[in-house]
């Protein structure tokens, strides 16, 4: 099985991410300003919580992988934060040629323990892909075990 290459997965996240901002604010404005359902919020706040958490491990393995420095990964986390700033941060990467179509360290071994840790997990993509969802649906549980946001 292909894995997608680090510019395309990070361009599939920030989208999806987008998109579910967009639900969950439509969600909210029939919740607050309509008053008509929670159903939106109810639906949308979950899924758009799973993706945020995706989209976030998608910017520390793209941003690791491609040697971004900590201030363009701690950019990249924060796009997440306001709605539908993913889009013009993964369009400024992409346009400045900082995710490639292929994992660098997928074929060389990284030289600290993080890169090390992270080649083997992109030498091995599917194990890797289930683990990582497993984890971040494990964070995603323990988040919702502590209760949703205050509002």
């Amino acid at each position: 099985m292909l894995s997608p290459g680090p510019g395309r997965l990070l361009r599939l996240l920030a989208d999806a991410e987008a998109v579910t901002w967009a639900l969950l604010l439509v969600g909210m404005a029939l919740k607050y300003l309509t008053g008509t359902t929670d159903l939106g919020v109810s639906i949308a706040g979950p899924v758009h919580g799973f993706v945020f958490l995706a989209y976030c491990v998608v910017v520390l393995v793209v941003g690791i992988d491609q040697r971004w420095g900590a201030g363009r990964i701690v950019l990249g986390l924060a796009s997440a934060i306001p709605p539908f700033v993913t889009i013009p941060f993964e369009r400024s990467v992409r346009r400045r040629g900082l995710a490639g179509e292929r994992w660098r360290l997928r074929e060389g071994a990284g030289h600290t323990a993080v890169e090390r840790a992270l080649a083997a997990v992109l030498r091995r993509p599917l194990p890797s892909a289930l683990v990582a969802l497993l984890l971040v649906a494990g964070v995603f549980s323990a988040l919702l075990a502590v209760g949703p946001p205050v509002g």
